[in-house]
C-alpha cells in the first residue's frame, strides 16, 4: 500500500493535469486515513476552488485554518474563495491575515556572519575618485546664455 506522501503526490499529479475531480477523490481518501494531514486539507480546498465550487472551498479552507490558524496559504486561499463567492469584506479580512502571517515568519533579529567563517567574501565598496573631472561634457539641450 502506498504511503500517505505517495498518495498525496498522486493527488497533486491529478490536480496538475487538470483533473480536479480525481484530485478531490484522492485527497478525500488521504483525509479519511489522516484527518490532520494539513497539506491534503489545504489542497482539497484548492481543488474545490479550481472546480468552481467556492462554498466547498471555503468549508475546506476553514478546516485547514483549524489545523494551522496562522498559515499564510490558508488565508490566501480563503481570501480567493471568498472573493469569488462575492464576500469582499471577508476576503479582505483573510487577505490581511495572510499578510500578517507572512510578517510573523522569523521574528528573531538577523545574526551577523563573522567574515572569517564565510567562504565568499562580501564585496568591498569602491573608493571614491580623488578629484572630480576637470571639465564636464557639453549639454547641447541647454541654451547658452551670454
Amino acid at each position: 500500500m502506498p504511503t500517505l506522501q505517495e498518495q498525496f503526490d498522486d493527488a497533486m499529479f491529478e490536480f496538475s493535469t487538470g483533473n480536479a475531480d480525481g484530485a478531490i477523490v484522492r485527497l478525500t481518501a488521504i483525509l479519511a486515513q489522516d484527518p490532520a494531514h494539513f497539506d491534503a486539507q489545504l489542497a482539497l480546498g484548492g481543488a474545490y476552488y479550481a472546480k468552481g465550487d467556492y462554498a466547498a472551498a471555503i468549508a475546506e479552507g476553514h478546516k485547514a485554518e483549524k489545523l494551522k490558524p496562522h498559515d499564510q496559504l490558508v488565508h490566501t486561499n480563503l481570501s480567493r474563495a471568498y472573493m469569488k463567492a462575492g464576500d469582499k469584506k471577508t476576503a479582505e479580512y483573510h487577505g490581511l491575515q495572510s499578510r500578517i502571517a507572512s510578517w510573523r515568519g522569523n521574528m528573531a533579529p538577523p545574526t551577523a556572519v563573522p567574515p572569517a567563517d564565510t567562504e565568499l567574501e562580501i564585496a568591498k565598496p569602491k573608493t571614491a575618485p580623488d578629484a572630480p573631472p576637470v571639465k564636464f561634457p557639453d549639454m547641447p539641450w541647454k541654451k547658452k546664455t551670454q
